[in-house]
């Protein structure tokens, strides 16, 4: 069955990349709605649905546009937060043009997500499943989508910084895989990036505080990494966030390498222009027990924050 929140959840912080501050509420929707951005700063309160077509490729992070201009940024740790917690049908309310970046991670929004409750809905959950295998590669980085049974992440970076290097992971995102082994884990950069993001107008909001920053092997963020692998968690974290841009669950194994969301978008858009490469199916319980936030509990969460 689809699902939506039981009550609103409330965020509030500054935007990753403005500076400014925010403040969202993701509220409950009905069947079949999706997850929907709605701009109620904007004198229009335009809506933007969490859609590959409606993203604008950046280098930094996801962003929707609206026809008439409008634009919602930053929207991967929220969108991964839903996914991991099995949120189909979302209003997320914003008052500026930017989802505050918190800590870096996604594990606020799960927190909040959780606390406000799920609701079941009494309509059936269609979901993608990935028939054959399709690929977007874009210079160094490139990622593939191929049949499987569930939603399984398969990553690689590759760094030259001693702080990060070469770190591999997979995970099968099934019985709240994402929230116990990803959710926590912050987005990173080198210190030189953000000096010159800053002269850039760029990434104003970005602090110690709210991002692993590294300087060589240096790790200048208080209390260092939360796991040895955090780069490579967060990436797989990005790559849930922009798969749901999808508009439903996938079943498929994702393989990325130096994959970011420019790449992720690329392949969704090979994905959907391949009709022979996928079909809408019914989920059935069998199909359920094996989603994203299928089973998640407050425990799961505090194992990790």
């Amino acid at each position: 069955m689809q699902t939506t929140l039981s009550s609103p959840a409330t965020f509030e912080g500054t935007g990753l990349h403005s500076g400014a501050p925010v403040r969202v509420v993701v509220r409950p929707a009905a069947a079949g709605h999706g997850v929907v951005f709605r701009r109620i700063d904007l004198p229009a309160m335009p809506l933007i649905p969490a859609l590959w077509s409606c993203v604008e490729v950046t280098p930094l992070n996801t962003r929707l546009a609206h026809a008439d201009g409008a634009t919602v940024s930053t929207i991967e740790h929220l969108m991964a937060a839903l996914a991991g917690c099995g949120i189909h049908n979302a209003l997320v309310d914003l008052d500026g043009p930017e989802i505050p970046i918190l800590d870096g991670s996604a594990a606020p929004f799960v927190r909040g997500l959780m606390q406000a409750g799920m609701q079941r809905l009494s309509a059936p959950l269609q979901v993608i499943e990935v028939l054959r295998e399709v690929s977007f590669v874009e210079g160094l980085a490139g990622a593939t989508l191929g049949p499987a049974t569930s939603l399984q992440i398969d990553f690689e970076i590759a760094f030259t910084d001693p702080a990060i290097g070469r770190q591999t992971k997979t995970l099968n995102m099934a019985n709240g895989a994402f929230v116990r082994e990803l959710c926590d884990s912050r987005t990173f950069c080198r210190a030189s990036d953000v000096a010159a993001m800053h002269a850039n107008g760029l990434a104003l909001g970005g602090t110690v505080e709210n991002a692993v920053v590294i300087d060589g092997a240096n790790v200048l963020t208080p209390g260092g990494w939360r796991h040895s692998d955090e780069a490579v968690r967060h990436k797989m974290l990005d790559a849930l966030g922009d798969l749901y841009t999808a508009g439903a669950p996938i079943l498929g194994r994702y393989t990325g390498h130096r994959a970011g969301h420019a790449v992720t978008n690329g392949l969704l858009r090979t994905l959907f222009a391949q009709p022979d490469a996928w079909r809408w199916t019914t989920c059935d319980h069998r199909i359920a027990a094996r989603l994203p936030g299928v089973g998640v509990s407050a425990a799961d969460l505090a194992a990790v924050a």
